[in-house]
C-alpha cells in the first residue's frame, strides 16, 4: 500500500501538476467545460481510468464546472497513488484541447 506523504513531498509533487492544489487532506483541481455533455465525458473517461487503477477522486458536478479531490482515505491523506491520479486526470482534459 503506498505511503502517506509529507507536506514537502507533496509540494514538490504539486509543482508537475500546476493545476492542482493541496487542500487539507487532497488534492483538488477545479475544470471548467464547455459544456455539460463535455464535463460528463470527462468525467465517464475518469470513472474508466479509476476503475482500472481501483482508485477512485471525489467528483463534484456543477453544470459544466468540475472538481475533482483525490486522496487515500485509508491512509488519511495524500500518497503516490493521487500524484499518480490526478496526472492521469490532468491528461484526459489537456486531451480536450
Amino acid at each position: 500500500m503506498a505511503e502517506l506523504m509529507t507536506d514537502d513531498q507533496v509540494t514538490e509533487a504539486l509543482r508537475s501538476l500546476p493545476s492542482w492544489s493541496a487542500q487539507e487532506d487532497s488534492l483538488t483541481r477545479i475544470v471548467e467545460l464547455k459544456s455539460f455533455t463535455q464535463a460528463i465525458q470527462v468525467v465517464n473517461r475518469v470513472a474508466e481510468i479509476a476503475e482500472n487503477d481501483d482508485h477512485h477522486p471525489d467528483i463534484d458536478i456543477r453544470w459544466r464546472t468540475l472538481t475533482f479531490r483525490v486522496s487515500t482515505h485509508s491512509k488519511g491523506g495524500v500518497t503516490a497513488l493521487d500524484i499518480s491520479l490526478a496526472s492521469e486526470i490532468d491528461g484526459v482534459v489537456d486531451a480536450l484541447d
